[in-house]
C-alpha cells in the first residue's frame, strides 16, 4: 500500500475546506439523494460524498456504509484529489500497488473505486463524489458523464451553503447593529426632549421678563431659539417613532369603525386653516392594528395640509375593504412633488426640498416610517402626484382574523 501524498497547496486547501463549516456535520438530505442517485446510475453498492480533513476523509454522505469516517492515511479519495484528470478510477485495487494492501480492500473488500474530485471557485480539491464495488467493474461512458454531472452538483450545493450562511451571518449582524441604532435612538430621544423642552420655556420666560430690555432684533434671535428647538424636537420624535415602527406594528386592537378614526385624527390635527375634508361614505368596522393606522394617517393628512398653498385646502379621504385588504386613498389639492423626487419620496432623510405652509423644511422621516409601518402591516404605498396640482397617497394594510 502507498499512503496518499499531500497537496502542495495543503495549508490553503484545507482552509478551503473548513471555510464551507461542512465538517461534523449531520446527514443532509440533498447530498444522500444525490449518493442515492449516483450508486443506482453506476450500478454500485456504495457511493459517498467526502471532505479530505488534515488527518481522515469525512464523509458528509454515506449510501451503503454505517461509518462517516475513514483515516486519510487509507482513503482512495487521498489519491484521487491529486489527479489533474476528470475522474480517478481503479477497476481493480487488488492489482494497483497503491491499494492491494490497503485495509479497505483487505477487510472491506474495496476493490472498484471511482472518483471525481470536487473542486470549487478558487480551484482547491475539498474532497470527491465516489462510487465503490467489491468486484472489478468498468464504467460506461454515460455513467462517467452522470459521475461527473453529480459531482458538479455536489460543489453548487456546497458553495449554496456557504452564500446562505455568509447571508445569515450578515442578516444577523445588521439584526444586531439596527437594534443598537434603536436603543442609541430612543437613549438620544429621551435625553434630548428635556434640554430642547427647558430651551423653549427659557426662551418665553426671557421674553416675558426681559422683552421691553430687548430690540427687535434680540426678540427675533429668542424666537430663532424656541423655533429650533421646536423643530428639533419634532424632528427627534420623528426618529423615535420610526426606529419604533417594529413595535408598533405589533400591537393588537379591539375592532373599530374607519370613520371614528378618521374624526379622531381630524381633531388631533387641530386645523386652523380654511380646509375643506371629505370622508368617505362608507363607515367599516375594522379589524387592523390601530395605532399604527392612526400613526399613518396622522401623518398624510398632515402633510396634505402642511404642503398646501392654495388659500382652501381640500383633501378628500377614501377606504374600502376588498380581498381581505383595507385600501386608503388620500388625495389633496396642494404643493405636488417634483417628478425628480417622487422615485425616492419614501427614502429615510430625503425630502423634497420644499418648504410648507410654514416655511418650514421637512426632514425626511415621516414617509419612510409610513412606508416601514405599511410594509409592517403586510400593505403597500403608492404616491401620484402633480406639481402645484396635488397629491394622491394610496396604501394598503391587510385585515387582521
Amino acid at each position: 500500500m502507498i499512503k496518499p501524498q499531500f497537496p502542495i497547496d495543503e495549508e490553503q486547501r484545507l482552509a478551503a475546506v473548513r471555510s464551507y463549516h461542512l465538517l461534523d456535520t449531520l446527514p443532509e438530505k440533498d447530498f444522500d439523494n444525490i449518493t442515492a442517485l449516483t450508486a443506482n446510475i453506476c450500478d454500485v453498492p456504495i457511493s459517498l460524498v467526502t471532505l479530505l480533513d488534515a488527518d481522515r476523509n469525512f464523509l458528509k454522505s454515506h449510501y451503503g456504509i454505517p461509518f462517516n469516517e475513514s483515516p486519510r492515511d487509507i482513503s482512495f479519495c487521498g489519491h484521487a484529489i491529486l489527479e489533474e484528470s476528470n475522474i480517478f478510477i481503479i477497476e481493480d485495487a487488488r492489482k494497483d500497488i497503491r491499494f492491494k494492501d490497503n485495509p479497505l480492500v483487505t477487510d472491506m473488500n474495496a476493490i472498484f473505486y471511482a472518483g471525481v474530485r470536487l473542486v470549487n471557485s478558487e480551484g482547491y480539491p475539498l474532497g470527491t463524489l465516489c462510487v465503490f464495488d467489491t468486484k472489478p467493474r468498468i464504467l460506461t461512458k454515460s455513467q462517467k458523464k452522470a459521475l461527473t454531472a453529480m459531482a458538479y452538483q455536489v460543489v453548487n450545493l456546497f458553495e449554496a451553503r456557504k452564500r446562505n450562511r455568509a447571508l445569515l451571518s450578515v442578516q444577523k449582524e445588521l439584526r444586531e447593529r439596527n437594534e443598537e441604532l434603536k436603543n442609541f435612538a430612543g437613549v438620544v430621544s429621551h435625553d434630548m426632549k428635556m434640554p430642547l423642552a427647558n430651551m423653549i420655556i427659557t426662551s418665553d420666560m426671557l421674553r416675558t421678563k426681559y422683552g421691553q430690555h430687548l430690540d427687535e432684533q434680540g426678540k427675533e434671535y429668542l424666537d430663532y431659539i424656541k423655533q429650533s428647538s421646536f423643530t428639533l424636537s419634532e424632528y427627534v420624535t420623528g426618529l423615535l417613532e420610526h426606529y419604533e415602527t417594529d413595535k408598533t406594528a405589533s400591537l393588537r386592537n379591539e375592532p373599530f369603525d374607519s370613520q371614528d378614526l378618521l374624526e379622531e385624527i381630524i381633531e388631533l390635527l387641530n386645523i386652523n386653516v380654511d380646509c375643506e375634508i371629505n370622508l368617505p361614505e362608507e363607515n367599516i368596522e375594522m379589524q387592523a392594528n390601530k395605532v399604527a393606522l392612526e400613526q399613518i394617517l396622522l401623518n398624510l393628512i398632515g402633510n396634505s395640509l402642511k404642503y398646501n398653498d392654495k388659500k382652501k385646502i381640500k383633501i378628500d379621504i377614501d377606504c374600502e375593504e376588498k380581498d381581505g385588504y383595507y385600501h386608503f386613498t388620500i388625495t389633496d389639492n396642494g404643493m405636488g412633488i417634483p417628478k425628480d423626487r417622487i422615485g425616492n419620496i419614501f427614502d429615510l432623510f430625503v425630502t423634497t426640498g420644499t418648504l410648507d405652509r410654514n416655511g418650514k423644511k421637512g426632514n425626511g422621516i415621516g414617509l419612510s416610517t409610513v412606508k416601514k409601518l405599511v410594509n409592517r402591516l403586510d400593505g403597500e404605498i403608492e404616491v401620484s402626484s402633480t406639481l402645484g396640482e396635488g397629491t394622491t397617497f394610496m396604501f394598503t394594510i391587510k385585515k387582521l382574523n
